[in-house]
């Protein structure tokens, strides 16, 4: 009785590694949440509102007080210039703007470009939306685009392409000159980008977050994805906005009104507020998140292992086989909870053909000592498996 799509779908690998991780005591540096709950000004202005605001259903579209704000917070840190009342649609989380955004511009048969490594929701939406997923592969060091496998992936049958920018899992920043070649394929083949760019906010050192609407041509063809869980630490909130042109923003909004309809008025007035009263946490922010990315490098180094540079996210990437580890990722990770005591990610997960198999994701909004030990259990993780390869 149950949908091909969805019986075939393993359990994921954050609920395996968190389940395991609870079950056996383990540090949990594979799934993506920090330790601090968040701003507390905009957690209190939560509270209040619940008890003093309004909490009957709000406006489809979302609080014009939280549209609005989401307006003007783009407008000041990306220089958009976005119309709140057409343009902007608050949703229960980033992901439920990902189905709206599928289902709703998705016609049975349409090519939908995605790169791998992929955030995990991606393909069983974009198929159960009659979509047809066409991969593009990307790899380590910089996981950077390619023109030629752009021109293998991109049709006349081509709808839609879905960027993940920063991206999760591999950390990295897309470059002005792979966002300048994306925009070049979607002008030339009518293709609206959906860009999930959650991390938008969690970039580090010299990088700077462009987003793709910006860019020549795309201001029409962009549906652009926010999350205010991932820009105040506060994950278990699930607000979400799109920010898309008015023709985009209203078909979009028919698949939302059905999906969710709406989202807390209190967590929606809460955000509107702190996007409105939080210059200091988004200057603050970055600086706190790349001095624990730097406390777990050097931990990591220290016992000898190979890390890849993070230049935003919540992640930082470990090279198993430079490191000495002759273990594939999955392997290496169930040791490493399972024996050792630490959870990481495989990266391999975030791939559907030809997987990279040799780096492990590790996040790293933890606290000092929670860092310090899961670098040691890593460590010990390695010397375990190096002893079960010798005794093959």
């Amino acid at each position: 009785m149950a949908n091909p799509i969805y019986e075939a779908l393993p359990t994921t690998i954050f609920t395996v590694m968190s389940g395991l991780a609870q079950e056996l005591g383990a540090i949990n540096l594979g799934q993506g949440f920090p330790d601090e709950p968040g701003p507390e000004a905009i957690r209190r202005r939560a509270a209040e509102e619940s008890l003093t605001g309004y909490n009957q259903y709000p406006p489809m579209p979302g609080l014009p007080a939280l549209r609005e704000a989401v307006a003007r917070h783009y407008a000041r840190y990306q220089g958009l210039d976005l119309d709140w009342k057409s343009e902007a649609t608050v949703t229960s989380g980033a992901t439920e703007a990902l189905a709206a955004s599928f289902l709703s511009l998705i016609s049975p048969g349409d090519e939908v470009v995605v790169f791998q490594p992929f955030y995990d929701s991606y393909l069983p939406m974009i198929r159960r939306a009659g979509g047809v997923p066409k991969l593009v592969r990307l790899g380590p060091p910089d996981f950077a685009l390619d023109r030629a496998a752009l021109e293998a992936a991109f049709s006349e049958r081509t709808r839609l392409v879905v960027l993940n920018n920063p991206l999760n899992p591999s950390a990295t920043v897309a470059s002005e000159a792979d966002l300048a070649l994306l925009a070049e394929f979607c002008v030339r083949h009518d293709a609206v980008a959906v860009c999930d760019e959650v991390w938008e906010h969690v970039v580090f050192d010299q990088a700077r977050h462009q987003p793709l609407i910006a860019l020549p041509g795309m201001r029409e063809r962009c549906v652009k994805i926010g999350s205010a869980g991932k820009m105040f630490a506060l994950t278990g909130w699930k607000v979400g906005f799109i920010c898309a042109a008015p023709a985009l923003t209203a078909v979009i909004a028919k698949a939302h009104q059905f999906l969710t309809f709406t989202t807390p008025p209190n967590l929606q007035a809460a955000v509107a507020w702190g996007l409105e009263n939080s210059a200091a946490w988004f200057a603050q922010m970055p600086l706190d998140l790349a001095a624990s990315r730097d406390r777990l490098t050097e931990a990591l180094r220290r016992e000898g292992f190979a890390v890849l540079p993070s230049r935003g996210t919540y992640f930082l990437n470990v090279d198993l086989a430079a490191s000495g580890i002759a273990e594939g990722d999955m392997n290496f990770a169930l040791r490493a909870v399972k024996e050792a005591g630490v959870a990481a990610i495989p990266i391999s997960a975030f791939y559907e053909e030809a997987p990279v198999t040799n780096l492990i994701r590790l996040c790293f909004p933890k606290r000092d000592e929670t860092l310090d030990e899961g670098a040691r259990r890593l460590a010990k993780a390695r010397d375990l498996s190096r002893r079960f390869v010798a005794a093959e």
